[in-house]
């Protein structure tokens, strides 16, 4: 079995909602990108307990209710007399159940029961206002369509709107987590190794395994693993992104492209695509939860001098290297893919490692702000600056891969410039390399 790792926040959070749901329901979302480890961390949680998983596979409706009756009557002792076909029919008797016994009920893949039956979100709504207030059930729904879990349980015209009593959203493993991780693979894994394996997973925990369990502990390895005929890597981006966008993908993978290139403000990205793109950048944002708007730390919220990033680092590398070189991959040259990767590999991974780092202070605390930092012309940029309200401290950081390239002297006036913000803070200047991994 494979081992489980960290996720000890998450793991105490759905503890204390389980010890409520003792004396009153509780209704928990879980959402989180495709491959971050939602089952797993689920049926890790309820495992030894009074529980039941239920899968929605996207099967008739009879089918999926004879399925999960017969997990209900295994799991949990629900003995249902005669066939139940509707959804919404199966959902009452699991309420009425709980109002004398205590159990948690998991469903995953929730939002798949759209395609199922439309009606059921508001059947469940009218069986769950009706009978919360005597149920003592532990009700956890996830899913992984982030656009279809938001719209479900955060738009105001949706029936559950308002119905859940907690929201967990699973991020990427940390960086402290993403290197444990490869330690117990590769004792002896080198700081190249460790950025190479942050750069394609971002700590999403499917793809640090997938490299992990297939021997590929070392860079060379894991770009050898990806630069394969049967690797997941290559049409994992595409298929996770298709299933939340839809069939009118063309634009929003042409956006990405730019963005993983290096076009970041949105007058860049329109000359390229040639058309106003500020709607579907705001669905990125927004619906989709791929791209994030970022302004310089400190600055204004109402400041125009922004610019657009790709939050997930596989998604950053699937567009820059996967879907930009379709053609080679359709002619099986996947030798010249892997060279085309390796050339620009240490340009590519320089913001990789400010995001790492920006990461790993973000994960070691004792910060109230952290960001980055370029004026209006982009003449005076700094990688990353985090600060302490509290203490009235403020570290700013250079971050190149070798330490011999740090130039601190350089920082400084930079630093002077951006410290004409923050009166009365003390200041401290630092490079971070690889060897600070």
């Amino acid at each position: 079995m494979e081992k489980f790792y960290d996720r000890i926040n998450e793991l105490e959070a759905l503890a204390q909602i389980e010890k409520q749901s003792e004396k009153t329901a509780c209704f928990t979302v879980l959402t989180g990108r495709r491959r971050i480890g939602k089952t797993q961390l689920l049926k890790h949680f309820i495992n030894g307990k009074k529980s039941a998983y239920l899968f929605t596979s996207r099967s008739a409706e009879k089918s999926l209710c004879e399925q999960w009756q017969k997990n209900l009557e295994e799991s949990i002792g629900l003995k249902i007399f005669g066939k139940v076909d509707k959804l919404s029919d199966l959902f009452e008797q699991i309420m009425t159940h709980s109002q004398t016994n205590h159990f948690t009920l998991v469903i995953d893949e929730f939002q798949d029961i759209e395609y199922i039956n439309k009606a059921f979100f508001s059947q469940m709504q009218n069986v769950w206002d009706s009978q919360k207030a005597n149920s003592k059930i532990n009700l956890i729904v996830c899913g992984s369509i982030y656009s279809l879990m938001t719209k479900i349980f955060k738009d105001e015209k949706e029936p559950l709107f308002g119905r859940s009593t907690h929201n967990i959203h699973l991020k990427p493993f940390t960086p402290s987590v993403v290197k444990t991780i490869l330690r117990d693979f590769n004792p002896k894994y080198k700081a190249e190794d460790l950025l190479c394996l942050y750069m394609l997973s971002g700590g999403v925990a499917k793809y640090i395994f997938l490299l992990m369990n297939a021997g590929a502990t070392t860079k060379a390895k894991m770009i050898g693993s990806v630069c394969n005929m049967a690797s997941p890597f290559l049409a994992d981006g595409r298929d996770i992104l298709i299933s939340e966008i839809g069939k009118d993908y063309g634009i929003y993978f042409s956006i990405l492209q730019a963005i993983s290139r290096g076009l970041t403000t949105q007058s860049e990205i329109d000359s390229v695509i040639q058309k106003n793109t500020g709607a579907y950048l705001q669905n990125l944002q927004k619906v989709f939860g791929i791209t994030d708007q970022i302004r310089p730390l400190l600055s204004k919220s109402e400041s125009r001098n922004t610019r657009w990033q790709i939050v997930d680092e596989y998604m950053l590398f699937y567009f820059r290297f996967i879907y930009s070189h379709q053609d080679l991959i359709e002619l099986g040259n996947y030798d010249m893919l892997k060279e085309l990767i390796l050339r620009d590999y240490e340009s590519f991974t320089g913001k990789t490692l400010e995001r790492y780092f920006t990461a790993k202070l973000k994960e070691e605390g004792k910060i109230t702000k952290i960001g980055g930092w370029w004026d209006r012309k982009s003449m005076n940029e700094i990688d990353i600056i985090t600060i302490n309200d509290l203490e009235k401290s403020c570290d700013i950081y250079e971050v190149k891969r070798q330490t011999k390239n740090i130039n601190l002297s350089k920082v400084q006036s930079k630093a002077d410039a951006f410290m004409q913000n923050l009166n009365g803070y003390t200041q401290k200047v630092s490079g971070l390399s690889m060897d600070d991994m």
